[in-house]
């Protein structure tokens, strides 16, 4: 039975007529994946630079999601044409490539999800989910329109290269990580320093220029707000561990006394 495959990130930049929300997805776990899929955001992150996922557990959570009315990206940990062939075999058709420093970095990793002669991309469509084991039509031909690429800029190397970066066929958008962008800049941990929030809008005003879509990731609401007035046309304001985190805290705040380190507490 012939098969037909989504829409990417790419298509759903070009046609909203308002920035993207979501969230990032560190867990791990395909029913944490698939309730956050159900909260009503635009796009979720399936993160494997930071978090504990493997091919299996990124598999798993991407098909908890799937069905649902929500964008996919997952960020593999490196830029690594291997590691990204196997994340699009599994089906993933929307990258976040992290620590892209340079227009080679940018061509290495569109590259890496075309096939030869355009890129290096190994081929094994009949054994693999991405072509639904040969039940998408042409899938060879047609893969690398399916597929979305989103080049992070985080440092400040990164930043002065941005033109260069948004120039790169296949580049689709630039997402700004405003964490390791501090660090690089020697404000480590202080990713709303004027500095970091003046590099942050250079890359968005860059993007404009370029015509290309901009993201930003930004969990304090009054600075995620500046950047989408800025031009941001997608952003990430949570994490799924990091509302558990405070949750769990705000419940042990309001039921435990604040001297009590808890049953068999042990540090």
């Amino acid at each position: 039975m012939p098969l037909r495959l989504e829409g990417s990130f790419r298509e759903a930049l070009a046609a909203a007529d308002r920035p993207l929300a979501g969230m990032w997805v560190c867990s791990g776990s395909p029913l944490v994946a698939e309730i956050c899929a159900g909260a009503g955001l635009d796009w979720l992150l399936v993160d494997a630079e930071h978090s504990p996922n493997g091919l299996e557990s990124i598999l798993a959570q991407v098909q908890a999601i799937h069905g649902y009315p929500v964008q996919t990206l997952v960020r593999p940990p490196v830029n690594d044409a291997v590691l990204i062939k196997q994340y699009l075999d599994l089906g993933v058709q929307n990258l976040l490539i992290p620590m892209v420093h340079s227009a080679a970095d940018a061509e290495a990793a569109v590259a890496a999800i075309r096939y030869p002669p355009e890129g290096v991309r190994g081929v094994g469509s009949a054994l693999a989910r991405a072509a639904r084991w040969n039940r998408v039509p042409e899938y060879l031909a047609r893969a690398a329109s399916t597929i979305s690429v989103t080049v992070q800029i985080e440092s400040a190397a990164a930043v002065d290269a941005v033109a260069d970066i948004l120039a790169v066929d296949g580049v689709d958008a630039i997402f700004v990580g405003p964490s390791d962008l501090a660090a690089s800049l020697g404000l480590l941990g202080r990713q709303e320093h004027p500095d970091v929030v003046t590099a942050v809008e250079r890359c968005l005003a860059a993007a404009a220029r370029a015509g290309k879509p901009a993201g930003v990731n930004a969990f304090t609401p009054s600075v995620a707000r500046r950047y989408l007035d800025g031009g941001a046309r997608f952003i990430l304001v949570g994490a799924d561990v990091a509302l558990l985190a405070r949750g769990s805290e705000a419940l042990a705040a309001a039921f435990v006394p604040a001297s009590d380190d808890g049953p068999g507490a042990s540090y």
